[in-house]
């Protein structure tokens, strides 16, 4: 494992010290959880900028979408446990 140093201020070092002792943690644990949950958070952000990337440029290449009412209808019934029919994608009027 390597070794990286980083310089906090004196309030943000206090209040980690007290936040880790406070869930039973070293305050060096609980900057390593920390660090893990943003990169983790960082990397998912990136994965869902890049399909609804994909998503878009399908959308734009074959001008084809489903209505959003007849999607929120479908997302509201399978909510609801009902059986309901995925909508499907479509050349909408202008």
């Amino acid at each position: 494992m390597s070794t990286t140093t980083i310089r906090l201020p004196e309030a943000l070092k206090a209040r980690i010290a007290r936040v880790a002792a406070h869930s039973n943690q070293t305050a060096h644990s609980f900057i390593l959880e920390a660090i893990a949950e943003k990169a983790e958070l960082a990397e998912r952000r990136k994965d869902f900028e890049e399909l609804a990337g994909q998503r878009y440029a399908k959308i734009v290449a074959t001008g084809e979408t489903i209505p959003w009412a007849e999607m929120r209808s479908y997302l509201e019934d399978k909510l609801a446990g009902k059986a309901t029919e995925t909508p499907q994608a479509r050349k909408l009027a202008r």
